[in-house]
């Protein structure tokens, strides 16, 4: 288990997200948040994961220089529909829209992570692909008024009322969409390089 492997080791997660937190600790590993300031912009040529890829080292290389006992994780994730990107809403007219635009659609959602020690550092992605079925204005405006999900990419949350009821269909793993690819994490973790 990756709590007898790293029993020596102090793991900082760089996300505010209290989803990836709650990810985090599904790994049975202690760890600590801490905050980073980065900037978040990107070159304009990348595509896909090329983009949450790019955050997600950008977040890394922000922070402090790291102890020897320490492995930072940073991660970014992005929804991708028909070559554009959906982040998170600024107002409710924006969460408006990117939820008629996913309504009975199939887009992809992006994590990269970013794990890094003083001896290493890797940055892997993972896609999952979301089906929505039709969602009615209604629909849209009970789970903004309700959910208020102006802090995820795409203006929703798959483990709140709106996954539960129009999502049906999932290809990939279901935890990269709300911001954590824990097989993969798990796997590079597991390898003992850090």
């Amino acid at each position: 288990m990756l709590c007898e492997i790293y029993s020596d080791k102090k793991f900082l997660l760089a996300s505010q997200s209290p989803r990836r937190q709650e990810l985090l600790k599904g790994l049975d590993i202690d760890f600590e948040i801490v905050k980073i300031e980065a900037d978040e912009s990107f070159p304009e040529h990348l595509v896909r994961e090329e983009i949450t890829e790019f955050i997600s080292k950008t977040k890394s290389e922000s922070f402090r220089p790291l102890d020897s006992d320490e492995i930072l994780i940073t991660a970014d994730t992005l929804v991708w529909l028909e070559n554009e990107i959906l982040g998170k809403p600024k107002n409710q007219e924006e969460a408006i829209q990117m939820l008629s635009l996913l309504s009975d659609s199939t887009h992809e959602v992006f994590t990269s992570v970013t794990v890094k020690s003083i001896r290493n550092i890797i940055t892997f992605s993972d896609t999952t692909q979301v089906t929505f079925s039709p969602i009615s204005e209604d629909e849209i405006n009970y789970y903004i008024e309700n959910y208020k999900p102006f802090d995820k990419a795409g203006a929703y949350g798959i483990q709140e009322w709106i996954g539960f009821a129009k999502i049906f269909r999932i290809q990939g793993c279901y935890y990269n969409v709300m911001g954590l690819p824990l097989h993969k994490l798990y796997s590079v973790l597991e390898s003992n390089e850090f």
